[in-house]
């Protein structure tokens, strides 16, 4: 069985987000690069699921989209466990082109379990694991919080309101994974450091695909007004700023 984590090299969540060229692009100076911690946390249940035996997984790959300096993070994919890598060398406008470019790769290069962590954390779309599904006609599942095997079926646990849902899948398949599928991200020791510079890196060209959408520009959110102190016999006050200035009643 081979697996496919597909990742996003994202800001790291403390940044403090900036932007140029008259708020039409992103700042990336300073910027400390991360894998999104949503695809962190897959491959973390990946080799986890490798490390048993019984599973019977031959291979973790990690896949992005995206240009020369996303590969620091894909070395960190790599030292973290993952076998292999694949760098599609493409600017990642939007998220259809994403899951274009991944789709076409793996119509020549099948996998028997696709993961797609929830969303990024930058632009937190929440589509490119099921736009890939539908590529490639593929069978997928959201919101998985679990995932185990059980006499060669693979049993998965998904959110639903009010509780859990188990459910079985065909593969190959497109697995959508939110928090919950491991408990700590894996924290890449200094062997797997060290073995991640001699693990392969390859990057393919990507293929003619337009995008569907494009960013106008970007817009901060207003500031927080000052927080304002009522005393606690002036329920009055207190009613009327919840009503008319907040309007949460």
């Amino acid at each position: 069985m081979k697996i496919l984590i597909c990742l996003s090299n994202v800001p790291d969540t403390t940044t403090k987000a900036k932007f140029v060229n008259e708020n039409t692009a992103f700042d990336t100076t300073g910027v400390q690069w991360i894998i999104n911690p949503w695809d962190e946390l897959a491959l973390t249940r990946a080799i986890e699921l490798k490390s048993d035996a019984a599973n019977s997984i031959e291979n973790i790959t990690v896949i992005t989209v995206g240009g020369k300096d996303a590969e620091p993070t894909m070395r960190k994919a790599l030292a973290i466990g993952a076998d292999d890598a694949v760098r599609i060398d493409a600017e990642p406008t939007d998220a259809y082109y994403v899951a274009a470019q991944i789709a076409e790769y793996l119509k020549s290069n099948p996998f028997d379990l696709i993961f797609s962590g929830i969303e990024s954390a930058d632009y937190n779309g929440s589509a490119v694991g099921g736009m890939v599904a539908e590529f490639l006609n593929a069978p997928s599942v959201s919101a998985v919080s679990g995932i185990n095997f059980d006499s060669g079926q693979v049993k998965i646990t998904r959110d639903i309101d009010g509780g859990n849902e188990d459910v079985s899948v065909e593969l190959p398949a497109v697995l959508t994974v939110q928090k919950g599928i491991a408990k700590e991200p894996m924290i890449a020791a200094m062997r797997g450091i060290m073995m991640a510079r001699k693990k392969p890196l390859n990057v393919v060209a990507p293929v003619e695909v337009e995008a569907l959408t494009e960013i106008a520009n970007f817009e901060m959110p207003q500031a927080k007004p000052a927080c304002k102190m009522i005393e606690p016999e002036n329920v009055k006050e207190l009613v009327d700023l919840l009503q008319n200035e907040a309007k949460v009643i």
